[in-house]
């Protein structure tokens, strides 16, 4: 079995993956900011007969990232498999209209976004990506076998309306993909993502969806450009995760799989 190393381990999508593959007997890393949610997740693996650990980590600092490597390698052994799943978005990277209009008082449009959010969300996402790599990539050129998947977003392909940050960052994330698919292809690492189309999570629950249950009109929106008519769940990753995960997939590495309900794939129209 494998030594996996999850990043933003505790959030709805990765908490998911990481029980299921601590289910077929991987030894699970939980790699996240969030400590105390990290350690319940650890502890209801473990509670189940799976391995599991959490550690306290920065995914921006390279330090936090390398004393995490030193304590998964010495309770699990080198990392196998690494899912970039730290992520997210932040109010002061994210517009309040889609258009602009020309229209005086509006708070938060695209000439008043703040450089401080914006660097946020980018590093988060992309730097976030970009450094667990470097440090956990070298316990797989040692060896000449390992797997990376890193979460990039629907937002990759087509740019969601308020919300240039995150978008920008999801497309470097995918195009990090493919670069880093090809400097590793000689010393038998692959490196894949997967684009999840539209879950419901924390983080966009409110957006979404109201109080009461029903969508708002950003939701409403959503659904009617996704053809199979539903939000994700997280149930809908595991599939393609283990996919990945699995030699069943030893000659892919390079792409980009859209898990989305085929919102990538209608026009509209």
């Amino acid at each position: 079995m494998k030594t996996i190393v999850i990043t933003g381990a505790s959030g709805i999508l990765c908490s998911n993956l990481a029980t299921d593959l601590a289910k077929k007997g991987h030894k699970i890393a939980l790699l996240d900011l969030n400590i105390d949610k990290a350690q319940i997740l650890a502890n209801s693996i473990k509670s189940k007969g799976g391995k599991a650990l959490a550690l306290e980590v920065d995914v921006l600092n390279k330090i936090s990232l390398e004393a995490a490597r030193i304590e998964v390698n010495r309770i699990f052994g080198p990392c196998d498999i690494l899912i970039n799943g730290a992520g997210g978005n932040h109010p002061k990277a994210t517009t309040n209209d889609q258009f602009y209009e020309n229209i005086h008082g509006v708070e938060c449009s695209f000439f008043n976004l703040e450089a401080e959010g914006i660097k946020f969300v980018f590093d988060l996402n992309f730097m976030g990506t970009l450094l667990p790599t470097q440090v956990f990539a070298n316990d797989m050129v040692k060896v000449k076998n390992g797997n990376i998947i890193n979460i990039s977003s629907m937002n990759a392909f087509q740019p969601l309306t308020k919300i240039p940050a995150y978008s920008a960052a999801k497309a470097a994330t995918s195009n990090f993909t493919q670069w880093l698919s090809v400097y590793f292809s000689k010393v038998g690492i692959r490196v894949n993502a997967i684009a999840p189309g539209f879950f419901l999570t924390e983080q966009n629950r409110e957006l979404l969806t109201t109080k009461k249950g029903n969508l708002t009109a950003r939701g409403e929106t959503i659904i009617k450009r996704t053809p199979l008519g539903r939000f994700g769940t997280p149930e809908d990753l595991i599939s393609t995760t283990e996919w990945l995960c699995d030699e069943a997939s030893s000659f892919i590495t390079g792409i980009v799989i859209p898990v989305d309900g085929g919102f990538s794939a209608y026009s509209g129209i």
